[in-house]
């Protein structure tokens, strides 16, 4: 059996989140499942919760990387969940953990993950999230694989998210 793809989802974990961003989180998932990759998050709320709520709703399969010790305390859209007891250093698992990552909205925690990701030198996505050309200048070795969908969506005949 081949291997299956794993995305990365990363973002804020803020329960209340922008109802725009919870959209966008929601068709990520679900464009992950279409497509048969498996989804990888922190497993807990905001864009994480969104987004495995969009894969489930389209028969895929999640996976939720926990910092904390509690395998219960994922979302309920994991399917698989791996606590770690590492608090934010499990940020490094679930950046390095997926074949690409995408980062929707988020804070100072995604802003780690999209780091670590650009070190080992993963496909980053970026939807209104950290500006990743600016990043990308300052860590030239490392960002072959950077996209920014505002740009890229003007090559595609439709766009990602409608």
């Amino acid at each position: 059996m081949p291997k299956k793809i794993c995305i990365s989802v990363i973002g804020s974990g803020d329960d209340e989140l922008n109802p725009q961003i919870a959209k966008i989180a929601n068709e990520v998932g679900r464009e992950i499942a279409s497509r048969g990759a498996v989804l990888l998050c922190g497993g807990l709320g905001g864009v994480m919760a969104e987004a495995a709520k969009g894969a489930k709703e389209n028969g895929g399969l999640t996976i939720g990387i926990l910092p904390g010790e509690d395998p219960d305390s994922a979302n309920p859209f994991i399917d698989i969940s791996l606590p770690t007891g590492l608090g934010f250093a499990r940020n490094v698992l679930v950046a390095y953990s997926g074949d690409a990552v995408i980062a929707v909205s988020g804070s100072l925690g995604t802003l780690s993950e999209i780091s670590y990701a650009l070190l080992k030198k993963k496909p980053v996505i970026g939807i209104h999230t950290w500006n990743l050309e600016q990043l990308s200048g300052r860590m030239s070795s490392c960002v072959d694989g950077v996209i920014s969908c505002e740009m890229q969506r003007r090559r595609w005949k439709e766009p990602l998210l409608s």
